[in-house]
């Protein structure tokens, strides 16, 4: 954590930031000291406008904690940037978000901003783009988005069936996203990353993305708690423009075809067993969780 902390307090608008850390409960009484550990650290942090230590005295779980974080601070504050503690961001980080939400607040057909972008092959690529569905590596939303969101994965499973959507959400074919979606319903995971990103599909809603990552995840040296070692998403931090101009909200065809390639390219067809499926799809998955870090800055 100390490190993505401190490459959150190099952003510009850090001191501007108010910073909320929401801490679930122990699962056991083995585990309470590593929790009380993390606590105290993160009561350590500095460099923000403000710190507050969300302690949760039960285990919520992780999906649970999540979802409950992001819906307090979305009613509290009407929208909010969120952070898992294994991200690597750059110093344009807290820009890019907050000049995200400021363009597209009263656009209903925008879900979410996001901070990480593929590793697709260079070509092209615009400074912004718009993607279908929701994402869960570095990202912001509103109030007005998140109300979209459903939990209820069969719900979401059967809507993309009914609607004849299931092979266009898995990029057709080059993707298990709705496999992961599958085994959600089937307990098999419990990934809220999953079910966002479909709430956020079937409203035919959109992401924004930068050119160049503003994200990288250090979790999957094998460190984060359910991420395992798997680099076929590392990428360096780049930097964003200083000013981030409005772009047509309609996704772009030709970023959805590199993306579905790339997807084609690392996801191998015998690759079919639940825990290989998550494992390769951990990005959308969002799985590498174990502590929610929100994010709230009042547009300027």
């Amino acid at each position: 954590m100390e490190v993505a902390v401190s490459a959150l307090a190099s952003n510009e608008l850090a001191a501007q930031t108010p910073l909320f850390v929401f801490s679930d409960g122990a699962r056991n009484p083995e585990e309470q000291r590593k929790v009380d550990q993390v606590r105290q650290q993160a009561k350590n942090i500095a460099g923000f406008k403000s710190l507050t230590v969300v302690e949760r005295s039960e285990n919520m779980g992780l999906a649970a904690s999540i979802i409950d974080g992001v819906s307090h601070l979305c009613e509290q504050y009407g929208q909010v940037i969120v952070l898992e503690d294994d991200l690597i961001t750059s110093p344009d980080f807290l820009r890019f978000m907050n000049q995200g939400l400021r363009l597209y607040a009263d656009n209903s057909k925008v879900a979410s901003i996001h901070g990480y972008a593929y590793p697709v092959a260079e070509g092209n690529i615009p400074e912004s783009y718009f993607l279908r569905g929701a994402d869960c590596w570095g990202w912001a939303t509103w109030a007005r988005a998140w109300q979209h969101f459903e939990s209820d994965g069969a719900k979401l499973l059967k809507l993309l069936h009914d609607r004849g959507l299931a092979a266009e959400f898995d990029h057709g074919g080059a993707a298990y996203f709705l496999r992961i979606l599958s085994d959600q319903v089937e307990r098999k995971n419990n990934s809220w990353a999953i079910r966002w990103h479909a709430s956020a599909y079937l409203a035919d809603m959109l992401t924004l993305y930068p050119r160049t990552s503003l994200v990288a995840n250090c979790g999957f040296d094998g460190s984060g708690t359910h991420s395992g070692s798997n680099r076929v998403y590392e990428t360096l931090v780049g930097s964003a423009p200083q000013e981030l101009k409005p772009i047509d909200v309609v996704e772009n065809e030709f970023m959805k075809a590199k993306v579905a390639d790339f997807l084609r390219k690392i996801t191998k067809p015998n690759e079919h067993s639940s825990n290989k499926v998550v494992r390769i799809s951990i990005r959308i998955a969002g799985d590498a969780l174990r502590k929610l870090r929100s994010l709230r800055n009042r547009p300027r």
